[in-house]
């Protein structure tokens, strides 16, 4: 069953309101929606997922609670788009949480488990024909590595992409098991004890199939701009490269220019539009009940000036 991680402290620094209008931009299977709904019995809720399987369980969650919602099949990069379609140009709130859903990685056949033998695929939207079999069977040796060691963060990543391309040579390599053998026979022994030698891998291909720090950018400074006074951003991230953008953005749009940084004070009109509230972390019970938790991290940001 799929835990909804820092699910109250996400909501709850949103400070909803009841006739406001709020977006959860990661719908999953409806946590967070749920809890926003059951607070806005005069405002509205809009939610975007990529996953059909996502947006048919939240449907009937939701209904259940209430009926100012909209669900929308969309990657997060179109929400301004999106929203704007509906007459929407300014928003009370908005939630971003970019882990993977349990029940995404529990089901072998999407193949975004490695501990699963699966079909290599890993998309979010299964509309879409670019998989993770593209990237391992199509990409070069250098293309590989780049995906590799930028989005995984992965140390051997030269040796898996050129052990990878070795092992195509003779077949496609078509399933989770064929890769995982790869990427262990491309690690010393010592590296196969501590975690999954290919965590970071997967990883690193899943963001390529689904392109998620791209759209991750354009979608975060959309919804910061979109934002009202007093409006928030809660944004939750299960690893290094999204919380850095998180981390980068909200720092970019809550200091003042760098320029005016030596004056003995800044000048009428020149202070932020926006201040970030925090920065918070799993509580040990937590992470005790729900291992996935772990690296999980929400950081908040609000607008207080237009």
């Amino acid at each position: 069953m799929h835990k909804t991680v820092l699910l109250n402290e996400a909501v709850e620094n949103l400070n909803i309101k009841e006739e406001g209008i709020y977006v959860d931009a990661t719908l999953g299977f409806g946590g967070h929606s749920g809890l926003i709904l059951e607070r806005i019995k005069r405002g509205f809720l809009f939610a975007f997922d990529k996953d059909d399987m996502a947006l048919v369980e939240s449907q009937k969650r939701l209904s259940k609670i209430g009926t100012n919602f909209e669900l929308i099949k969309s990657d997060f990069a179109n929400l301004k788009e999106e929203l704007a379609k509906r007459d929407i140009d300014r928003i009370d709130g908005i939630v971003f949480d970019l882990g993977v859903s349990s029940p995404q990685l529990d089901i072998a056949e999407r193949g975004f488990s490695y501990h699963k033998d699966a079909p290599l695929d890993m998309r979010m939207d299964r509309g879409r024909e670019f998989s993770a079999r593209d990237v391992v069977n199509g990409y070069s040796e250098s293309e590989l590595t780049r995906v590799i060691r930028d989005y995984g963060e992965e140390k051997y990543a030269k040796s898996i992409a050129r052990n990878i391309v070795k092992a195509r040579e003779n077949k496609e390599i078509e399933t989770t098991f064929e890769l995982v053998d790869i990427i262990k026979k491309s690690m010393p022994v010592r590296e196969l004890i501590s975690s999954h030698p290919a965590r970071k891998t997967f990883q690193a291909i899943r963001i390529e199939v689904n392109n998620e720090l791209e759209s991750l950018k354009v979608a975060l400074n959309d919804a910061i701009s979109l934002l009202k006074v007093g409006g928030r951003v809660s944004v939750i991230t299960f690893h290094s490269l999204e919380d850095r953008i998180v981390k980068e953005t909200f720092k970019k749009y809550s200091e003042v220019d760098s320029n005016l940084k030596k004056l003995p004070y800044i000048p009428l009109g020149y202070e932020p539009k926006y201040r970030i509230i925090g920065s918070i972390t799993p509580s040990d019970a937590e992470i005790e009940e729900n291992n996935r938790a772990r690296s999980a991290r929400l950081r908040v940001l609000e607008r207080i000036k237009e």
